[in-house]
């Protein structure tokens, strides 16, 4: 039998099902949700604290609960499955679609099903796991999107969401692109905008000129293509 190491420092009681240890593994599990919850909400997601600790504390509950039901000899591993099935659900439904076409929460609704296998992994008395686990997905969230957006930012390939004033605009935007050294991979009409009087495109740029390459980042390039009178709105997607 696999021993957990906090568990064992903790003592017997912590490794069996009694009201201590579940107590301690609730309480855990609703700590940890509510910072990350915390860290998710302090940058405005639509899954915040209350969020994360309900599908920790579902997780962890339904955990708990199939732990006892094999303690009594009824061995029913579905309750932990439907749990991951539910969350993973859950984390689904939180992917939104913004009007520019972006997708939006992916990282939110990954983290939200991660919070869901952590309380499993603390409702079945795996704390030491769940915690590195619990670590691992902090410093993710926290210190990842930094490295992401420096590794983004130093990519030839990049998206945009494009507003022109009119459609013949179309023309010589795409001669300005190929003046500065780039080149279009896609261009796509969004057609939530067919009837507002503007034409919205997505497009994706390849940067093949050298010197762009060296020396110019993509907000410095949307910067520029901004200044032109024909364009009503651009930014990067993604």
């Amino acid at each position: 039998m696999i021993q957990d190491y906090l568990a064992h420092l903790l003592g017997p009681w912590a490794m069996e099902l009694n009201t201590g240890s579940v107590i301690l593994r609730i309480a855990l599990s609703v700590v940890l949700a509510s910072v990350v919850g915390c860290e998710r909400s302090s940058k405005r997601h639509s899954a915040g604290l209350r969020t994360f600790i309900i599908v920790s504390l579902a997780s962890t509950t339904s955990a708990i609960v199939e732990v006892f039901l094999l303690g009594i000899g009824c061995m029913s591993p579905w309750i932990t499955a439907a749990t991951v099935i539910g969350s993973a659900m859950i984390s689904g439904y939180s992917v939104l679609f913004s009007s520019k076409g972006q997708i939006k929460g992916l990282t939110t609704s990954a983290g939200l099903w991660a919070c869901g296998i952590i309380g499993i992994t603390i409702g079945i008395g795996l704390y030491t796991a769940a915690l590195v686990s619990f670590a691992a997905l902090l410093c993710t969230l926290s210190f990842f999107p930094t490295i992401e957006k420096y590794l983004k930012d130093k990519s030839n390939h990049f998206e945009v969401h494009l507003e022109l004033n009119s459609k013949s605009d179309l023309r010589y935007f795409t001669t300005t692109i190929r003046r500065l050294g780039m080149r279009i991979d896609d261009i796509e009409l969004n057609p939530a905008y067919i009837n507002s009087g503007l034409s919205v495109y997505s497009v994706s740029f390849t940067i093949s000129s050298q010197e762009l390459k060296k020396y110019k980042k993509h907000s410095e390039i949307i910067e520029a293509l901004r200044s032109l009178d024909y364009i009503s709105y651009i930014e990067e997607m993604g």
